[in-house]
């Protein structure tokens, strides 16, 4: 793929990246965040109290396991137990997914000169998933920590630490600042790999089926297909990403304080070993692969429902303006 192709036209939209930008990337993203989110937030909640459980903590919880886990929170905290910090969790994935699939097909279409039919290659997959993972990630981390810390707050009583979203916001900003809000920010830049990895495994796979079926690579597919392909792709990302993940939840706790993301590691290493960095897998690959394909089926199906509306919407107008 040569990137300067698109150059050669000559069309100035072409050098222009928001002249790409479509709106119907973002509400699907939306839609797939949300909808994948209230479904599986208690996975999510229990995959966060094992991630930051080091065994020095007395006040994070001791769980055997995932069944030990629900049950364990179901009565003493309960079914509310189950969808502490939700509300961010859903502002943050429906946040993240919107602007994640909008930057991503922005940039990507960008690449492609417009044109949607010309396979990019996995170089060029990764480098559109990295740009929207970070620009995403600078947008909506203080989301995550508040997320983080309200799935912690195990305390069901009144005298909980922070009251809501809103409240746990502006009480992080009071006593941290801006540093308070964007902690796990750099394991979290690291994390970008983890969408770039799995962006380009999913597109690889889909343009290879489609031009093995000798289609165009933006053909839609059927629902089992994109079921398979984001169940693989999220399986391979999570494999070689996770420990990023549990040191970034462990620096967005407040339970314990860590001088930096080195120190963070050199602390799981120290205390827990190699198996410190994996803590929470199970329960985290038993709720990203589920929401992954949830969210990506609802993606591309509201996201080619309405680019179909508007290529219809187009048409028609073309169609007036050449009558008139």
């Amino acid at each position: 793929m040569n990137p300067s192709g698109p150059a050669a036209t000559g069309s100035p939209k072409k050098f222009n990246v928001l002249a790409h930008f479509k709106y119907e990337h973002l509400v699907a993203g939306v839609s797939g965040g949300v909808a994948s989110t209230i479904i599986l937030h208690p996975l999510d909640l229990i995959k966060i109290r094992f991630a930051v459980n080091d065994g020095r903590t007395a006040t994070v919880p001791q769980y055997r396991g995932l069944g030990s886990a629900f049950t364990t929170i179901f009565r003493q905290e309960g079914f509310r137990g189950l969808y502490k910090g939700v509300t961010p969790n859903v502002w943050g994935s429906g946040s993240s997914w919107g602007l994640y699939f909008m930057f991503y097909n922005t940039i990507k279409t960008f690449i492609q000169g417009g044109n949607t039919t010309m396979p990019l290659g996995p170089a060029m997959h990764m480098l559109a998933a990295a740009e929207s993972g970070a620009l995403t990630l600078l947008l909506t981390n203080p989301i995550w920590v508040v997320k983080t810390r309200l799935c912690l707050q195990c305390d069901s009583s009144a005298s909980a630490e922070y009251r809501g979203m809103v409240h746990a916001l502006s009480q992080i900003y009071k006593e941290e600042g801006v540093r308070g809000l964007y902690r796990g920010f750099v394991p979290g830049m690291l994390g970008v790999s983890h969408g770039a990895i799995q962006f380009m495994t999913y597109e690889e796979m889909k343009n290879a089926y489609n031009e093995y079926r000798k289609l165009p690579i933006d053909t839609k597919l059927a629902t089992t297909e994109y079921l398979a392909f984001a169940a693989v792709s999220k399986l391979i990302a999570a494999a070689a990403t996770y420990p990023y993940q549990v040191v970034r939840a462990r620096l967005q706790d407040h339970h314990h304080r860590y001088s930096g993301t080195w120190d963070c590691i050199k602390q799981t290493w120290r205390f827990e070993g190699l198996k410190g960095f994996y803590k929470g897998l199970q329960p985290n690959l038993t709720r990203v692969i589920p929401a992954c394909m949830i969210t990506f089926l609802v993606y591309e199906n509201v996201s080619h429902y309405m680019l179909a509306k508007r290529k219809s919407a187009e048409g028609q107008t073309q169609a007036i303006k050449k009558d008139n």
